[in-house]
């Protein structure tokens, strides 16, 4: 009896390892399955690209000459406006400054002497101010002289064809001086110098 229970005991262990042997063996056909999809996936992908690539490339090089030609265009458009802006200096005449400073005569009474020669052509601004009463227009006068012998001799103009365009007088430092007067007082008076400037320029 005891024989045959160990026979029976050994006759359940073997097969029971005969399958755990097998097992690896059914392992290793799952794992080549994943290996033989991976080519058929390959070929796919290369069969793809080179389709996609080509018209990619010619719309690539069709619009690189389109993009070429509005820049050229524009080059030339520059080029020929900024001629047109060099012609309007030399319509510019000249303009001949002459200035006193200093001048002791009071700013109120130059401006009104001023106001009248202001935009007259030389020929009727000198006899007008040879012939005025007022004191500042002497001095107006040689400075209006002065200003058509600088445009004779820099400019090669003639005074008789110049206009006065402008001709404003600015106030100048003024001297304070003193009088004595009554109960041992003394009053202050103002003597007031001033800046005139004259612009001349040619008659059209």
């Amino acid at each position: 009896m005891a024989d045959e229970k160990k026979t029976e005991k050994d006759t359940a262990k073997k097969p029971a390892r005969k399958p755990a042997a097998k097992k690896p063996a059914a392992k290793k056909p799952a794992a080549k399955k994943p290996a033989a999809k991976k080519p058929a996936t390959k070929p796919k992908a290369p069969a793809g690209k080179p389709a996609a690539k080509k018209p990619a490339a010619k719309e690539a090089a069709a619009k690189k000459p389109a993009a070429k030609k509005p820049a050229a265009k524009k080059a030339p458009a520059k080029a020929e406006a900024k001629p047109k802006a060099k012609p309007k200096e030399p319509a510019q005449r000249p303009v001949v400054n002459a200035s006193a400073r200093f001048v002791r005569v009071a700013p109120r009474k130059a401006r009104l002497v001023a106001d009248q020669v202001r935009g007259l052509p030389l020929e009727d601004a000198i006899p007008l101010l040879r012939f005025s009463t007022r004191s500042a227009a002497q001095d107006i006068r040689k400075l209006i002289e002065s200003a058509a012998a600088n445009a004779e001799t820099n400019h090669d103009l003639v005074a008789d064809d110049l206009l006065i365009k402008d001709i404003h007088v600015d106030e100048g430092p003024t001297l304070r001086r003193y009088r004595p007067r009554a109960l041992g007082r003394a009053t202050r008076i103002n003597k007031r110098t001033s800046h005139i400037a004259v612009a001349l320029t040619p008659e059209d």
